[in-house]
């Protein structure tokens, strides 16, 4: 199994400034990622950033540094540009790992990387795991997917889909799953990614891989029992984050 992790990582954030340079137990958040992401069976770890600070911080780093511009509007326009940069084949498998998920099981980046790597005609591969509390089914925050029968996402929503007839029934959450932001695609379609206009879901939604279904491209979804950890976009996450790694040496 071939395939490389890029890591995009901007250092702007609006919830929390630089924060791919908070500490979480003895290194950068942007470190632990980059030893998550070494710990799968990745060939290649390469962190796309914007900024030199962040570069820096990755000098002594098991990874590999792509400067890229400021001004992309989402991660997989910055993997499009690293993929244009470091002049990759189109038939490569990358997997895009967040900057801001410290916690994210290696064992699932690989996982993601297979599900493409065993469907030769398929561009674009994620992840979900099933919903069973109806608080995150109702929460705008967890994005929900609905997957068809050969395993194809039909529509990714914050709102919850699909529409439960009978609120006050708990099981019907279980139909639900809860979409993991982890993406695997071949690296010719990430060029092709970025040379598609933004789409109307896409923008309402705020989500960036409608846009490859709002094109007619398919993702599939690899259903996994794995727990994904979170990702880091608060003070308050960042000292949850930091409490289980606390937890983990103690």
């Amino acid at each position: 199994m071939s395939f490389k992790v890029i890591i995009p990582a901007r250092y702007a954030s609006t919830r929390l400034p630089g924060k791919m340079l908070k500490r979480i137990g003895d290194k950068t958040m942007i470190e632990q990622v980059v030893c998550r992401a070494n710990e799968s069976n990745a060939e290649a770890v390469i962190v796309a950033t914007d900024d030199a600070r962040i570069n820096e911080a990755l000098e002594h780093s098991e990874c590999q540094t792509v400067l890229t511009r400021a001004d992309h509007a989402s991660g997989s326009d910055r993997l499009a540009e690293v993929v244009d940069i470091l002049e990759l084949s189109d038939n490569e498998v990358v997997v895009n790992v967040q900057g801001d998920e410290p916690l994210i099981a290696p064992e699932l980046i690989n996982e993601v990387a297979g599900q493409l790597i065993d469907e030769p005609n398929a561009s674009m591969a994620t992840a979900a795991r099933a919903i069973h509390e109806i608080r995150d089914f109702d929460d705008a925050n967890v994005v929900k997917v609905v997957i068809n029968q050969r395993g194809r996402a039909l529509y990714f929503s914050r709102a919850g889909i699909p529409f439960r007839r009978d609120p006050d029934a708990d099981s019907q959450a279980t139909l639900a799953w809860h979409h993991i932001g982890i993406y695997a695609y071949r690296a010719g379609f990430l060029k092709q990614y970025q040379a598609l206009e933004s789409s109307l879901i896409e923008q309402s939604e705020s989500l960036e891989q409608l846009r490859v279904l709002d094109h007619g491209y398919e993702i599939l979804v690899h259903k996994t029992e794995l727990d994904a950890g979170f990702g880091v976009d608060t003070q308050e996450d960042l000292e949850r984050a930091r409490h289980v790694f606390e937890s983990r040496t103690d």
